[in-house]
C-alpha cells in the first residue's frame, strides 16, 4: 500500500512540475480577452528550421532556449483592472526588476525582468501596457516571455533586423 501511495505522489508531483501554470493563465478563458500562447514545444519546432546565414542561426539559437510566450489583451474595463491588480500582486512576490517604463498621454508601458544565470541572461521578461487615453474602453496587455533569454543575442538580432537610417 505504501508503494502505491508513493508512486501516486511521485506521478502527481512530476505532472504538476511540468504543467508550468502561470498566475496570468486565469485570463486565458475569459470571453473579452484575446490570448496568444506559444509553448516550449513550438519553440523547439521553430528551432529545427535551419537558416542559411549567421543571422538566422542566432535567431534559432535564441528561440530554442525559450519556454513560453503568453500574451493577454483586453478592452474590457473590469478585466483591465483585474490585470493591473494581478500584475501588481505578482510583482510583489516575484523577484523581477523594473527594466524600463514609458508613460505618455496614450499608454503606460512597464517592462520587468527576472535575473538569469548571469548578467547577460534573464529568465523572464514581463511587459504590462495600460491604456491611458480612453477611459470608457480601457485596454490592457500582459506579455510574459520565459526561458533562458540572452540579452546579447536579442541585441544582435535587433541590430541586424532593424533598418538603420544613414542620414
Amino acid at each position: 500500500m505504501k508503494k502505491i501511495i508513493l508512486i501516486a505522489v511521485l506521478l502527481i508531483g512530476s505532472y504538476t512540475s511540468f504543467a508550468q501554470e502561470s498566475i496570468f493563465d486565469k485570463f486565458e478563458d475569459m470571453d473579452d480577452v484575446t490570448t496568444v500562447v506559444v509553448n516550449k514545444e513550438a519553440f523547439r519546432m521553430l528551432s529545427t528550421f535551419k537558416g542559411d546565414n549567421a543571422k538566422s542561426n542566432d535567431y534559432v539559437q535564441m528561440v530554442q532556449n525559450l519556454n513560453s510566450l503568453k500574451v493577454f489583451t483586453t478592452e474590457n474595463n473590469e478585466i483591465a483592472s483585474q490585470m493591473k491588480n494581478v500584475v501588481g500582486s505578482y510583482l510583489k512576490k516575484a523577484k523581477l526588476t523594473e527594466l524600463m517604463r514609458v508613460k505618455d498621454k496614450d499608454a503606460n508601458v512597464k517592462i520587468y525582468v527576472k535575473k538569469g544565470k548571469d548578467d547577460t541572461h534573464v529568465s523572464e521578461l514581463l511587459m504590462f501596457v495600460n491604456d491611458m487615453a480612453n477611459k470608457t474602453s480601457q485596454e490592457a496587455v500582459i506579455l510574459s516571455l520565459t526561458g533562458d533569454i540572452d540579452l546579447n543575442k536579442i541585441s544582435e538580432i535587433t541590430d541586424n533586423y532593424i533598418p538603420k537610417n544613414d542620414k
